[in-house]
This record gives C-alpha cells, structure tokens and sequence, in this order.
C-alpha cells in the first residue's frame, strides 16, 4: 500500500513540474506588433529520453521524435544561416510545450484575438507566415517548420534563439 502511495506522489510531482515549468515561463513567439501573451497555461507532459512519448514517437532520435525534429530544423537552419542550438531549441521547447507538437494555447490574449499560440515553440500564424522557412511544410504544426521559423523569428528579433531564456 505505502509503495503504491509513493508512486502517485512522484507521478503527480513530475506533471506538477512540467505543467509549471510551461505555464510559468512561457514563451510566444509573434511580430513585434502583436501584443504580448498571457503565460501560457498548457497542459505540457515530460518527453523522455529514450522509447516512446505519447504520440507514439520514438524519441532515440528518429525524423518522428523531438531529436529528430530538433536536428532536422538545425540542418535547414544551418543551409539558411539561420543561428541556434540543439541546446537552446530544446530548452524553448521544453518551457514552450513540453515536447508536445500538438500543443495549443487557446486562452492567451493572442487566442482571444483569433490567433490561438500553436506547436513545439507556441507560434502564432502571422509569425509564422512572416518567418516560415522554404524548404520545410506550410504548416504551423509542422514540428520542423514550427521550430525553424521560430528559430527564424528569434534570430531576427533577438540575435538567435540560444538567446531566448524566458517568456518575451
């Protein structure tokens, strides 16, 4: 009985941490007109490292896993010489969705305005259409093109998304 109590403890611990880690630092990424977001308040989930996540990816680093995806954008990135880690992508994504490319904030001012944040790194449409990458899907969803236009709008608005620390 005490084995199955300590287990829920560290299951509740470890979404109690994700879920904070996302909704207290959120980061949106949108035109430097837009008004700013509200933190987002996302239902992130921890991606492991290793086997599969909830999408039914593997994550050892396969083009359907977040490694993957992470080193798909950074060889667009670096054939656009566009700048940034694998380091400061994941961590952005990380506080951004936990990992989750369907994540979708649909309460923020942003949302309220018609423009719900969407994706690994919580991209709003007219960013993303602003900084949309040739050479990686039209789609805000995409998990490649989400993170490499964001990564794309960061390096314009902040010299590189390595330089992205916290909501903005």
């Amino acid at each position: 009985m005490a084995m199955i109590n300590r287990t829920r403890i560290a299951r509740l611990g470890l979404t109690g941490i994700a879920t904070t880690g996302a909704a207290a630092a959120a980061l949106t990424l949108m035109p430097a007109n837009a008004q700013a977001a509200e933190p987002v308040q996302a239902h992130a989930r921890a991606v492991t490292a290793s086997g599969n996540d909830s999408h039914g990816a593997s994550t050892s680093g396969s083009a359907g896993s977040l490694d993957g995806w992470i080193k798909q954008s950074l060889a667009i990135m670096k054939a656009k010489g566009i700048p940034g880690s694998y380091e400061g992508l994941k961590r952005n994504i990380m506080r951004e969705s936990g990992g989750n490319p369907s994540a979708q904030n649909n309460w923020d001012v942003n949302a309220k305005q018609g423009t719900p944040s969407k994706g690994l790194l919580q991209v709003i449409d007219p960013t993303f259409h602003a900084y949309h990458v040739a050479g990686t899907a039209n789609s805000v969803t995409d998990p490649v093109a989400n993170i490499t236009a964001a990564a794309n709008y960061a390096a314009h608005r902040y010299g590189s998304i390595d330089n992205v620390n916290s909501a903005y």
